[in-house]
């Protein structure tokens, strides 16, 4: 039998690599929710893969000893294939910015029992007391009776359209409660984002000067038609006198 050489093309390869990497995302996600889970970044090394997780608690997710750490490079060698996997958790400085981190934090109030209007202003006003320029959670879904509910709470400075609302930190879950599902969606316009790049020029000084006489020579110009205008504005006065005196019966 002929060995049959299976081509892989680079837009397969490209939408493999990023399908393992959601995959490993989505299970990273349902392992750490209780630590702030706020993503990963896989990178391939030389010598293998780098795998960066940042969390709200990393403690959580070192555990103790770092035996956490070592079952969780076991389970992503095995069952995602990833080549001697070295595996850094960084914590993040301002969780209130992080749309993935409030959006777990809507999550779990609203899990334990909390309302949803109460929730999602809480949550807004500690968004925007971080420094945030603008934010919006949105929630969709059954409440409290069996007919479904819209929610959108906005403040400050957010775009919904155009370049500047791909730099806006998105995110989107969900919770399960007893009347059905609840969609979850969180928006933060992070600090000094829209601060537009100001680009300064030299002008060259023969065009300066050029203006500056061009400016010089329009000015008696201006005079002389001033002139003309207060001659023609006298002309008229004069007849308006004249036309006066001749009306004016002898006595």
């Amino acid at each position: 039998m002929r060995s049959e050489l299976v081509m892989v093309t680079p837009v397969k390869q490209f939408i493999a690599e990023n399908k393992k990497k959601l995959m490993i995302d989505e299970r990273l996600e349902s392992m750490f929710r209780k630590a702030g889970y706020a993503g990963v970044v896989i990178t391939k090394m030389p010598l293998g893969h780098q795998v960066l997780i940042q969390a709200e608690r990393p403690g959580i997710i070192i555990g103790r000893k770092g035996y956490s750490i070592r079952d969780l490079a076991l389970l992503l060698k095995q069952e995602y294939q990833l080549e001697d996997p070295q595996i850094d958790v960084k914590g993040v400085d301002v969780p209130e910015l992080n749309a993935r981190i409030m959006a777990g934090r809507l999550r779990s109030y609203l899990e334990h029992g909390a309302r949803q209007k109460r929730v999602a202003f809480a949550s807004l006003d500690s968004i925007l007391k971080a420094g945030a320029m603008g934010a919006e959670v949105s929630l969709r879904g059954k409440f409290t009776t069996d007919r479904s509910r819209f929610i959108k709470l906005r403040k400050g400075q957010i775009h919904q359209s155009g370049e500047p609302a791909n730099l806006v930190d998105k995110a989107v879950t969900s919770v399960l409660l007893k009347p059905g599902i609840i969609g979850i969606k969180v928006k933060i316009a992070l600090p000094n984002m829209y601060t537009p790049q100001v680009v300064f020029k030299q002008v060259d000084q023969s065009l300066l000067n050029n203006l500056k006489k061009q400016l010089e020579e329009e000015k008696p110009q201006e005079s002389v038609v001033e002139q003309v205008k207060s001659e023609a504005s006298e002309q008229t006065v004069e007849q308006q006198l004249l036309q006066q005196n001749e009306k004016v019966p002898e006595q």
